[in-house]
């Protein structure tokens, strides 16, 4: 089960792979296709050579998904079934069968900055290695507009492609009004679909941040019910992503309450209205969430297809102290990551990081500053400043 938000590439994947391993395709953004799976759920499951490759599976509803059960359920060998969706299936108010148990689930994500400068690098598994991280990534040769220019065209292909910052955002507009008006209306009721766009711009305006309910209900007039339903509408269609609480026995002081983020850096952007030349510009109050909204996806997508298999948290502490990312393998090795939007880096800006090693004893392995700069520099047996572009090698864009 292959799942991620529109236009990320999914049709374009599973087209190249029936092209590769035959069987059968059908899309059912199809209108023909669509109305057979309505009149006949399971002649359609059945129909055709295996693999059987359906792409937008969740507009057949429960009765696709139920007769592809009853198929599977007769012959549990695998690969017979390759479905896409553009929504959470383990989350979908709508559908009660999620092939659960049944099926492997992996999410497509836009382009990561590693795709699009086609690196190899495993920038997760590299960050747990500090020293091969130190010694394998060369200086950085991107300057403060590269990385706004990659940052605020994200990466969804076909706003990848287009080069006018004005189309690029008609493009933007366009794609969040299609996924609110046909995406969440396939599975919800929304009555004040209007107010689904806006509030996609009130979570990018706080992106990275705990989202306090009762202010996005204020600006939007509605009650916190519809909001709380709405902010669940987001993240279903993959629009928006909770970044949970890292914990562990070191304090019982914790805020609990994860963080969210757009789940695509140009799409931030574009929802914020951000100019590119002026975001570029040191100390623009745009650039630091724009940096680290970045980094989320980076790592979120990366870690789809990383070797390594860690959770990604953040850490923030009724203090104040707060660690912007947290990577913890499944051993419990932990890596720390603070992010800055200059070109420069302090002793002090590993202040929060030192006080978790210290707490941490041998399951932390490092901590790490990324910043806009072009060395990476250690700051201590296993602290360092990396370059933003270590995340992807260095290798710069096509």
């Amino acid at each position: 089960m292959v799942g991620g938000p529109r236009q990320a590439g999914k049709t374009t994947l599973l087209r190249q792979l029936h092209a590769q391993r035959g069987g059968t395709f059908a899309t059912l953004d199809d209108p023909t296709v669509l109305q057979t799976v309505r009149a006949d759920p399971s002649g359609f499951a059945g129909y055709g050579s295996a693999p059987r490759i359906f792409d937008e599976v969740q507009r057949g509803g429960d009765d696709l998904l139920l007769a592809v059960k009853r198929l599977m359920d007769l012959d549990d060998a695998p690969g017979q079934f390759v479905l896409s969706g553009s929504t959470r299936f383990l989350t979908v108010p709508t559908l009660s069968e999620s092939l659960a148990g049944r099926a492997v689930f992996v999410d497509l994500w836009p382009l990561s900055a590693a795709e699009r400068t086609r690196s190899e690098v495993d920038a997760p598994a590299l960050l747990f290695d500090r020293e091969r991280l130190l010694h394998s990534s060369p200086a950085s040769q991107w300057g403060r507009g590269d990385y706004f220019k990659l940052i605020c065209e994200g990466g969804y292909p076909e706003a990848v492609r287009i080069r006018s910052e004005p189309l690029r955002a008609d493009w933007f507009d366009s794609y969040v009004s299609t996924v609110v008006l046909r995406g969440v209306a396939e599975f919800a009721d929304v009555r004040h679909a209007n107010l689904v766009p806006q509030l996609l711009r009130l979570v990018a305006a706080r992106s990275g941040s705990n989202l306090v309910l009762s202010g996005l209900a204020r600006s939007l007039e509605l009650n916190h019910a519809t909001v709380r339903d709405y902010l669940g509408y987001l993240d279903i269609v993959y629009l928006t992503a909770k970044l949970p609480t890292w914990s562990t026995n070191l304090t019982s002081k914790l805020i609990k309450t994860p963080k969210a983020y757009v789940t695509d850096s140009g799409l931030t952007a574009s929802l914020l209205g951000a100019d590119l030349e002026a975001v570029s510009a040191p100390g623009h109050p745009l650039a630091g969430p724009l940096v680290e909204t970045f980094v989320f996806a980076e790592l979120t997508r990366q870690l789809t297809v990383s070797a390594l298999r860690a959770g990604l948290h953040f850490y923030r502490h009724r203090d104040g102290r707060e660690i912007d990312f947290v990577l913890e393998r499944r051993d419990g090795a932990v890596v720390a990551i603070e992010v800055k939007a200059s070109a420069t880096v302090r002793s002090d800006s590993f202040k929060h990081l030192h006080w978790l090693r210290d707490r941490l004893g041998d399951r932390f392995r490092a901590g790490y500053v990324l910043y806009l700069g072009e060395e990476l520099r250690p700051f201590g047996p296993d602290m360092a400043a990396v370059p933003l572009s270590a995340l992807w090698g260095g290798a710069p864009l096509p």
